[in-house]
């Protein structure tokens, strides 16, 4: 049987909170270019900055 090293790395990105108008939060992740999300929480609105930074990792 095979082992294989995997390796992993940790970022830390700066996420950038901002109330909407319509209620809710935008975020906005500076150091990766065009990584927005939202949402209508607090809480919903990190979950969706958490989920949108592993997706753009994931296509670079």
């Amino acid at each position: 049987m095979l082992k294989k090293n995997i390796k992993q790395k940790v970022y830390n990105f700066t996420a950038v909170f901002e109330p909407a108008k319509e209620g809710g939060y935008v975020v906005y992740i500076p150091a990766l270019p065009g990584c927005a999300t939202q949402g209508e929480t607090f809480e919903e609105a990190e979950a969706m900055a958490k989920d949108a930074i592993e997706g753009y990792l994931k296509i670079i």
